[in-house]
């Protein structure tokens, strides 16, 4: 079964509670909730409060993305925050291996990212620490880009790799999903797809997630 991390980015913040309601009510069981520090990529968003305040806010899964180039110096306040999850990226300044190896020292799920300009390959030494790969399908830093189809070739191949560890990693995808790409992205081997825009401002936006379950499972 596919699931969907609904990316608060795409969401109305000023009626959040709302969102999360709505979210809740469409079936999703994932918030995806990028955190940019505006060195790592060009954009400043959410901190640890805004995480802790979802926390209080909801039960759904928190699959927080640290788009930082020092992660270190955060995982402990997003860990408190109560992440589920935290991703990483290969390209940040830190060392990685430290990075998820930290996270895992909470008890808390790792996950591992990569840019549209990194090869699969460089991240297979980091495969054994990971609970999970995210593969952007957009440059970071902004919602609402459409997907690079260049990058859903990597799926793929990460799939292969994955397979070889023995280990039940998750393979996620985000930037730019939507109704029309999702099968797509799933036939290539995504069991996590990252939905903001598509999924919040979407005309029917339980059309998508039906879609989405539906291609999940065929």
């Amino acid at each position: 079964m596919t699931t969907i991390s609904a990316s608060v980015l795409g969401a109305d913040l000023m009626n959040l509670g709302a969102e999360l309601r709505r979210a809740e009510q469409l079936g999703v069981t994932w918030l995806h909730l990028d955190q940019m520090d505006g060195h790592f990529v060009p954009n400043i968003s959410f901190g640890p409060d805004f995480v802790a305040a979802m926390r209080k806010a909801t039960g759904l899964f928190l699959d927080v993305h640290l788009m930082l180039s020092h992660p270190l110096r955060y995982i402990d306040a997003y860990a408190d925050a109560g992440a589920d999850l935290i991703v990483v990226h290969a390209e940040a300044e830190d060392d990685p291996q430290e990075a998820l190896r930290a996270i895992a020292a909470r008890g808390i799920k790792a996950g591992i990212c990569i840019k549209p300009g990194t090869q699969p390959e460089a991240i297979r030494p980091l495969l054994p620490l990971c609970d999970l790969v995210l593969v952007m399908t957009v440059e970071p830093g902004f919602g609402g880009q459409s997907l690079m189809e260049d990058c859903v070739a990597k799926l793929p191949m990460l799939r292969e790799m994955i397979a070889g560890t023995g280990r039940d990693i998750l393979l996620e995808v985000d930037g730019g999903v939507k109704q029309g790409n999702a099968q797509r992205v799933i036939d290539a081997g995504a069991d996590v797809l990252v939905i903001g825009t598509g999924l919040f401002r979407a005309k029917d936006p339980q059309a998508v997630v039906d879609a989405v379950m539906a291609g999940g499972a065929a």
